[in-house]
């Protein structure tokens, strides 16, 4: 383990503001909603802040105020946050993130999951916590051959936590981060003590699934609202499956169309009133895209949705587990399994509840109830 500091150059943070001045903009779409894609207006603004108010070094205070490391696993540089919890007898945990998320969104739920006490909770419920960079995304390398997908990354994932001193440990992720995490559960379950879920999209059947069972209200919208999505919502993922390297270079050298790109999945799976500003700040949604600008992971982090090809098949790829299971179902988030869905997902579920407000990301939109579902979770299981 290898200590790290996160610093961008002066002369980076000109270039960002050159190339949005300098920016060629398409004319409005034909219609006044989100329908076609982020408004222009709507975007112009973000991107104006961008260059004209938003502070990196804001940011960069932020994030380096957190113990962060690189090690290095196959021959690839793994980027952690790690922050061990005042509590000695804690539970070693292991956040992970998705597309188009990073280690970000738990910035604000590291100081109650690892100091409980401190934040009007139970010394009980006390993490040590290890959030990776996923391999292509932020600060972690880029894979420079194929074969970094979900599997791979689970197992590298079990040697960073060795390494961060933890035999026995929790785990719990949302998007890549639960296929990740679902993965690391089959491959050491002698290790894991149980796993949470803020997406478990293979517990969902298909739209198009024939079943003979009486569907509640719930599901009902479920099925829809995936069908929805499979049709309307999917096209960045069939992109980056297929044609990663395509896209990649307008992400890389487009600082407008990189902020359109992971902007228009803040509006699309967050829980708002029509702006997506309503759910996370300005600041936040900058803090995440900024990230991903100036490490110029656009390319390298679509890559995962071809390593899995999830998007070409139709189907999440995650094993059977056997270890105890939490699952967290928020309102907004893309795919929402019911209980007995989940109950035939998982052999052992342990913890299911449906959350009132809160996306896909929960752990940026909804800290509070983030922090709380997962201490929640996690006593039936330590």
């Amino acid at each position: 383990m290898e200590e790290f500091t996160v610093n961008v150059p002066d002369d980076a943070l000109d270039d960002l503001r050159r190339r949005l001045s300098r920016a060629r903009w398409p004319e409005p779409a034909t219609v006044p909603d989100w329908s076609q894609g982020v408004p222009a207006g709507w975007l112009r603004e973000l991107c104006d802040y961008w260059a004209d108010g938003y502070d990196w070094r804001r940011f960069e205070h932020r994030i380096n105020a957190v113990p962060q490391f690189v090690t290095d696993v196959d021959g690839l540089g793994i980027h952690l946050l790690h922050v061990r919890s005042p509590q000695p007898d804690a539970l070693p945990l292991v956040l992970t993130h998705g597309w188009p998320g990073s280690v970000v969104e738990f910035l604000d739920v590291l100081g109650p999951l690892t100091d409980p006490v401190a934040h009007g909770g139970d010394a009980v419920d006390a993490f040590h916590v290890v959030c990776p960079s996923l391999p292509g995304f932020a600060f972690s390398g880029k894979p420079v051959e194929s074969g970094w997908g979900p599997q791979r990354i689970a197992a590298a994932w079990a040697v960073v936590m060795s390494r961060a001193g933890y035999e026995r440990f929790g785990a719990q992720g949302g998007d890549w981060g639960a296929t990740v995490t679902t993965h690391l559960a089959a491959q050491h379950p002698d290790r894991v003590v149980g796993i949470h879920l803020n997406f478990a999209p293979s517990a969902v059947p298909p739209p198009a699934a024939d079943t003979a069972e009486e569907l509640t209200d719930f599901e009902r919208h479920s099925i829809a609202d995936l069908a929805n999505h499979r049709e309307w919502g999917s096209g960045y993922a069939v992109e980056q499956a297929t044609r990663p390297q395509t896209i990649g270079y307008a992400l890389v050298d487009s600082p407008v169309g990189q902020c359109a790109w992971i902007a228009e999945k803040f509006w699309a799976w967050t829980d708002h009133a029509g702006d997506p500003l309503t759910a996370l700040t300005r600041d936040q949604i900058l803090d995440n895209i900024s990230v991903y600008w100036h490490t110029r992971t656009g390319a390298s982090s679509a890559r995962i949705y071809w390593e899995d090809g999830f998007a070409r098949g139709g189907e999440w790829h995650v094993p059977p587990v056997s270890v105890p299971v939490g699952v967290s179902v928020f309102p907004k988030e893309i795919t929402r399994p019911s209980r007995r869905w989940c109950e035939r997902q998982y052999a052992d579920l342990r913890f299911y509840e449906q959350v009132d407000r809160g996306g896909h990301f929960a752990a940026f939109e909804q800290p509070d109830l983030f922090v709380d579902q997962l201490r929640r979770a996690f006593r039936g299981m330590r």
